[in-house]
């Protein structure tokens, strides 16, 4: 890795200042002040938790790809989330939230294979050399990274890498390209998140299995608070990282030796330590939720401290996005931008026409292009108790990561006259 040339590079000033950023977030967004009630009228909360440290990395403040904060955040923080978020999930108010988050899951993957090539077809009408039609530079071929990301994650990315042999400085574009309009779009996500009672209302979307599912949790949550002494702090902490040990131990024994008596298997991702690791960890808080010891936590806030460890998370994705790499290739980036459009107007016109919720909609659509790592943070958007919907839906990403990604290659390939 190159020295980075940020003015800050110390993780534990980085830390802090995550910190800081999201203590005045909170504090502002929980104020009495007409200006901040205002304020977040229009902005939500967890939107400026994403937002203002990608600023710091764009200023040049920090630097998000030579921090080793993300790869703790998703590594450690991220599992214990997952297990301390799940802890009080309802399972059979999951299941009777109905198939139309399966359907826009599945839109939202058929979003992304079409778009790769429908955005080379329309760039190339008054572009050709972008996107690599009729010149000797095969960008399809960096192009099929994004695809892999944005269905399944980095596992899928690197596979695609190696699968159409991109060269490494495409490939460094092609990552910033994947990041900042994935990101992009996530912020409309995040803010629509906020106004998702009037959007369902608008198209006469009926979310009453997510109502019903989101105060089943919160009802629950109220009968079995207390005031939680350090004992249970400590409990919960355990019960959380214990978990995530867990499932290191798991993905670092599984994926090494399924690497080596099934290669084939890393078409799946089944090869990835990531992959067993989050599902790892969520099957434990599932199996777990369904102890009355164990859903006990949640009166001592067991989701508030995952809540509080996702968050970290957010801030830590956040200064990884640097805005100011747009202007190295904004061409790349219009591609990227055409590309998720059609993604996002897919999506849109299938859940008017299936009357689906717009949780559905964010979820379907980030268990696709953020994966494990973000479709529960949207998913926590509308509430806490719908994180674990956007982990399992993310599981299904996994699985159809490197098939659809290599598919939406070969489409591209086609599109470019390859």
């Amino acid at each position: 890795m190159e020295p980075s040339h940020a003015l800050i590079t110390n993780d534990a000033v980085v830390l802090g200042i995550l910190m800081v950023i999201l203590t005045f977030v909170f504090r502002t967004s929980h104020s009495d002040s007409p200006f901040w009630k205002k304020f977040y009228t229009y902005v939500p909360s967890l939107l400026l938790c994403y937002f203002i440290p990608s600023i710091f990395g764009t200023v040049g403040l920090i630097d998000g790809e030579a921090s080793n904060l993300y790869f703790v955040a998703s590594r450690y923080l991220l599992p214990t989330s997952l297990v301390l978020l799940t802890l009080s999930i309802d399972i059979p108010a999951i299941i009777r939230l109905g198939p139309k988050a399966l359907i826009m899951f599945v839109t939202g993957t058929v979003g992304i294979v079409l778009g790769g090539p429908l955005a080379i077809l329309i760039w190339s009408t008054f572009d050709p050399a972008t996107v690599g039609v009729g010149t000797p530079e095969d960008v399809w071929r960096g192009l099929t990274t994004v695809a892999g990301s944005w269905i399944g994650g980095g596992a899928n990315q690197a596979a695609m890498k190696e699968v159409f042999s991109v060269p490494d400085d495409l490939f460094g574009k092609l990552v910033a390209v994947d990041v900042i309009v994935a990101n992009i779009w996530m912020a409309f996500l995040l803010y629509g998140a906020g106004r998702s009672n009037a959007i369902d209302a608008r198209i006469g979307a009926d979310n009453s299995a997510i109502e019903d599912l989101k105060h089943r949790v919160a009802d629950y949550q109220a009968s079995i608070a207390k005031i939680p002494s350090l004992t249970d702090l400590m409990t919960v902490l355990g019960v959380g990282f214990g978990a995530t040990a867990f499932g290191h131990l798991v993905a670092d024994t599984l994926a090494p030796w399924l690497q080596e008596v099934a290669p084939g298997l890393e078409r799946f991702s089944l090869t990835s330590k990531f992959f067993w690791l989050i599902v790892t960890a969520t099957t434990l808080g599932l199996i777990m939720s369904t102890h009355k010891s164990s859903r006990m936590l949640e009166g001592v806030g067991a989701s508030r401290v995952g809540s509080a460890m996702l968050y970290v998370l957010v801030a830590s994705i956040g200064m990884r996005m640097n805005l100011g790499s747009v202007v190295e290739d904004p061409k790349l980036f219009g591609v990227g931008l055409v590309w998720i459009s059609f993604h996002a107007i897919l999506l849109i016109v299938v859940a008017r026409i299936i009357k689906a919720p717009l949780f559905f909609l964010a979820v379907g659509s980030q268990a696709n292009v953020g994966g494990a790592a973000s479709a529960p943070i949207v998913a926590s958007a509308f509430h806490p108790a719908l994180a674990p919907v956007g982990v399992l839906l993310a599981v299904f990403g996994y699985a159809l990561g490197t098939y659809a990604a290599w598919f939406c290659g070969i489409l591209m390939q086609a599109a470019a006259g390859g």
